[in-house]
């Protein structure tokens, strides 16, 4: 499905082809800031219940954790936090998908296969080379917005309730800075890689090979409703991965935030809440974060294509990631 071999008909002038690449670039810029941003809309309440729940007891489950938050902070509690995100998606994303596009084409031209199609192997180091890539320029971002997700402080509240310690995205990274010095942005930044790695690699690997599946004979790609199955299964199966190491990143980036300082570092944090609260916590969070997935890949995947068949200068092209 994923081909990466890019074909140069010679009676198109260079300046022509120069064009063409800037056209290309600036094309996948707008689809990243705008199906990314789509997907963070979608899947962000219930980002924001999975976050309270892997780093607060008092929330014991989704539904309690739902009323709870509603009863307290109205819905504006399920979006705190995702200025940021959505600022920042189109970076983000072009860090990980221009990762794995490069990777796939390196591999490709090592293998010496010409313009075969990239093997689930290079599919999967890729996806772990794009995942990994990422997490320097998601971590800061990413400690903001959790941050912000547990307050569970309301504005609205009385003169006698006590007020969220940050105002907002921007008070919130300053006051990072200003407390924890600049590297206190990037707490959390290695469970981000040892999470994005391994599931983006899952993530595109999966995606592939549902699209083959459903790809029938004499056609380059499934038609709409196979994109979008492909999309939401893939994002299921990445947080199947992701899932315990994403309590780790949580837990660790709101280490201290409260008062003491509980974790001395990853694997500490690892055995202490296993000893604490044992091995099932890390998965107490996955069923929303497969409820959230699903829906949130499904829109990403099936935006892009639509993208880039109204704007691509190769329409019928093969995939949203090629």
């Amino acid at each position: 499905m994923m081909h990466l071999c890019f074909k140069m008909e010679h009676r198109f002038p260079v300046n022509t082809l120069n064009v063409t690449r800037d056209a290309v670039k600036v094309h996948n810029l707008f689809f990243w800031k705008h199906t990314g941003a789509c997907g963070v809309v979608v899947g962000y309440p219930l980002d924001t219940v999975k976050v309270r729940i892997q780093t607060h007891k008092q929330f014991t489950g989704i539904w309690q954790c739902v009323a709870t938050t509603f009863s307290k902070e109205g819905v504006h509690g399920f979006f705190k936090g995702m200025t940021l995100p959505i600022t920042t998606i189109s970076m983000t994303s072009s860090v990980v998908f221009g990762t794995y596009r490069n990777c796939l084409q390196c591999l490709s031209q090592a293998r010496g296969a010409g313009c075969g199609p990239n093997t689930k192997p290079e599919v999967f180091l890729s996806g772990f080379a794009g995942g990994v890539a990422q997490a320097s320029v998601m971590a800061p971002g990413d400690i903001v917005k959790v941050r912000l997700q547990c307050q569970t402080e309301s504005k609205r509240g009385g003169a006698s309730m006590p007020k969220p310690k940050y105002r907002g995205p921007v008070h919130c990274l300053l006051r990072i800075i200003k407390e924890e010095g600049f590297l206190g942005l990037y707490k959390g930044v290695v469970p981000i890689m040892l999470r994005d790695g391994p599931s983006y690699s899952i993530y595109f690997l999966t995606y592939t090979t549902i699209c083959e599946w459903l790809t029938k004979s004499g056609k380059k790609r499934p038609d709409w409703s196979g994109v979008m199955l492909a999309g939401g299964i893939a994002g299921i199966a990445a947080w199947f991965v992701a899932t315990p190491m994403d309590v780790i990143k949580a837990r660790l980036q709101m280490d201290g935030v409260r008062g003491t300082k509980r974790y001395k570092g990853l694997f500490h944090c690892f055995t202490e809440t296993v000893r604490v609260e044992g091995s099932g916590v890390f998965f107490r969070s996955l069923g929303i974060n497969c409820l959230r997935a699903f829906p949130a890949n499904m829109i990403i995947l099936t935006v892009y294509e639509i993208l880039t068949s109204l704007l691509r200068a190769e329409p019928h092209s093969v995939g949203p990631f090629n």
